[in-house]
């Protein structure tokens, strides 16, 4: 640990150990509020004792409600003291008492200010207090989300390896070395065994203890259940075939209900982008009769609009599941098997650098020979890391526009990007768009395709090896004969690998390898169940069915993710282009109007003194704003659109580029 580090756990102790007094002042021994902590502290696999986890809540809440108590009255003496803001009547009660007003008046602004420094010291005692007690809370809830979403995986992985022929505690202590694969179930299941074989404890009572400590509710029911038949001697492998088809279905139901939700909030989503055009629309018309409001429309435009989206944004993030884990494998004792060899990680040789000189000279020697290849194949490259595309987009962006400004060809005032709005807008919006994002989608686009032509045909190749392997042949025999009738990118990869195994390479090697080539999550997943498989046997057949048919259940619902999220993007598209339809209407009709009609009465009004009926409406600075309007609008849409499809933001930049660009042809030709 570092020093750092070390100074701020003693500086957390002393602060838990001054206030601790006061947690025993507070909290009584058996208050549920302590029991709930203690729970949840146990649940997001925090080790710190609740007494000492309370305590330091309650200095770190003092401390910051003393802080802004001080900040508090500060401030209230600076408003109410100095007179800028007026306390002559504060609620307009009439006080009948000429000495009772003497009273309130002499003591009305020292309680102000008091009142002030309280509500201050208030607010700060509950962020620092509650912000502090809140994080074991939403570290289970995280840690719940995740289990519950790689718990029919898991299950599936245990009943493969149960008719595969391990015993209980075989399974155990397999389950709790696949944190690569199945992260937090996996660490649930490596505390039993660390239970057992640290702490002396039997397997049934440390079953019994996670069971009773785990986040989710669904692996504490099967932890409890699996304890059930453990102790009755039932029979583990229809235990486990019967709790994989349950969790499959349960994810399929939750599957359907995370979508029904979606399609609310796509509803929703019609609704209120909506919202700011009506308002921008409002204060138009107050401009016309004579109640201008620029502030308010400028805070709609510039702040609502897009406060709007990306509050919409944080919502549908709550309730979309992204995929868990980065994909990728470790091979056992190796961590620098855990990436394919590359000019971001070079392999082996990297654990050594430093000890001797030859693996430093090797180290710069393979640097050199990986950095020719990105050189040789960039393409490929930005294919396999989308995102360092920035490394030379962001540059060659900001150069530019630094340039135009230099140079005098973009605006540098308000008036002048009033004058010119597209020219002026495209220079410091769309081109930065455009160059940053238009390469960052094709890439990452390439990426997702790539990918994806693996598992396409992931569930039909496991069906083949399964017949293939059912019929005598080994696993390796298995994936060489399905490779010769397998088209497409898996059937190559299939014969790499045979290759491999054939010129000495051990097959979960190869295995490992191809996955970690293209590090998809559902494929770890899956080649680590038959990874696992193998080393006991080669006849797995059963496996191989088990692995099919959890890769079937992924395409089923992501089939009918794909489906229902499609309206969702439709919806979220046509609520834009009426957006950017009103828009134009507004732009070409309603103030090209307005703008006749104050040169047609200009004249007149002068002469009669009578009120110019929108003479005051600034219609290019309207326009202008109406086009910054749709173009933000555009691109939030398109992240919400993208995050919505794929659960990723990455995936809404080819709708972030392609929206506003049908607003800048648009308002152009308008």
């Amino acid at each position: 640990m570092s020093t750092g580090s070390q100074s701020f756990g003693e500086g957390a102790d002393a602060v838990a150990d001054a206030f601790f007094p006061v947690y025993q002042w507070a909290f009584s021994d058996g208050s549920d509020f302590v029991a709930d902590v203690e729970t949840k502290l146990a649940e997001a696999r925090m080790d710190d004792p609740v007494e000492l986890f309370v305590s330091r809540a309650i200095g770190v809440g003092v401390v910051a409600g003393v802080l802004l108590w001080l900040l508090g009255l500060g401030l209230g003496y600076g408003l109410f003291y100095t007179g800028l803001v007026e306390t002559e009547t504060l609620i307009g009660v009439p006080v009948p008492n000429e000495t009772l007003l003497a009273i309130v008046q002499a003591l009305k602004i020292p309680a102000l200010v008091v009142g002030t420094g309280l509500l201050f010291g208030f607010v700060g005692f509950t962020v620092g207090f509650g912000g502090l007690l809140s994080v074991p809370y939403m570290r289970s809830s995280s840690r719940e989300r995740e289990i519950n979403m790689l718990l029919p995986d898991a299950v599936s992985f245990m009943y493969a390896l149960s008719i595969g022929g391990m015993n209980q505690l075989e399974i155990l202590e397999a389950m709790a070395k696949a944190d690569d694969t199945y992260g937090e179930v996996a660490m649930e299941f490596r505390s039993i065994v660390q239970e057992t074989e640290y702490f002396d404890t039997d397997y049934r009572t440390a079953v019994r203890n996670r069971s009773m400590e785990t986040p989710s509710d669904e692996l504490s029911q099967f932890l409890t259940d699996m304890l059930s038949i453990i102790n009755s001697g039932g029979d583990m492998t229809e235990f486990l075939s019967d709790k994989k088809d349950k969790h499959m279905r349960t994810a399929k139901q939750q599957q359907e209900l995370t979508l029904d939700t979606l399609e609310l909030f796509g509803e929703m989503y019609m609704t209120l982008s909506l919202f700011p055009l009506l308002l921008i629309i409002i204060l138009v018309i107050m401009s016309m009769l004579g109640q201008a409001q620029m502030r308010l429309l400028y805070a709609t435009v510039y702040v609502l609009t897009p406060i709007v989206g990306l509050g919409f944004l944080v919502l549908v993030s709550t309730v979309k599941q992204d995929e868990i884990g980065d994909g990728y494998l470790e091979f056992e004792g190796e961590d620098a098997g855990r990436r394919e060899p590359g000019l971001l990680s070079l392999g082996l040789v990297e654990r050594f650098v430093g000890e001797y000189s030859i693996f430093d000279r090797v180290k710069r020697r393979e640097g050199t020979y990986e950095t020719m290849q990105v050189m040789r194949h960039p393409a490929r490259f930005f294919r396999d890391n989308p995102l360092f595309t920035l490394a030379f987009t962001v540059p060659v962006t900001l150069v530019l526009v630094a340039n135009a400004f230099l140079a005098g060809l973009a605006p540098t005032t308000l008036d002048g990007m009033v004058d010119a709005p597209i020219w002026g807008t495209f220079l410091y919006a769309y081109l930065p768009l455009y160059l940053v994002g238009f390469p960052l989608a094709v890439f990452r686009e390439w990426n997702v395709r790539s990918r994806r032509r693996i598992t396409n045909k992931l569930s039909d190749n496991l069906r083949k090896l399964s017949s293939a392997n059912d019929t005598g042949m080994t696993i390796l025999e298995s994936i060489g004969a399905v490779s010769e009738t397998t088209s497409g990118k898996l059937g190559e990869e299939f014969e790499t690998m045979y290759a491999k195994v054939n010129y000495g390479t051990s097959l979960k090697r190869a295995l490992v390898e191809f996955n970690n080539k293209y590090h998809i999550p559902r494929l770890a997943r899956t080649v680590k169940l038959i990874t696992k498989a193998q080393e006991a046997s080669s006849q797995i057949t059963a496996v191989l069915s088990t692995a099919a048919q959890a890769s079937e259940n992924q395409d089923d619902i992501e089939r009918e993710r794909r489906s229902r999220a499609r309206m969702q993007v439709v919806i979220i598209i046509m609520t834009y282009l009426t957006l950017l339809a009103v828009m134009l209407i507004l732009q070409v009709k309603f103030l090209g109007t307005m703008s006749g009609l104050e040169t047609s009465t200009g004249g007149a009004g002068g002469a009669g003194g009578q009120l110019s009926f929108g003479g005051d409406i600034d219609t290019e600075l309207l326009g202008m704003m109406f086009f910054h309007a749709v173009t933000m609008q555009g691109v939030i849409s398109g992240f919400v659109a993208g995050y919505i499809r794929d659960a990723s933001l990455l995936s809404g930049v080819k709708f972030a580029v392609a929206l506003p660009t049908v607003a800048l042809v648009a308002f152009s030709f308008a």
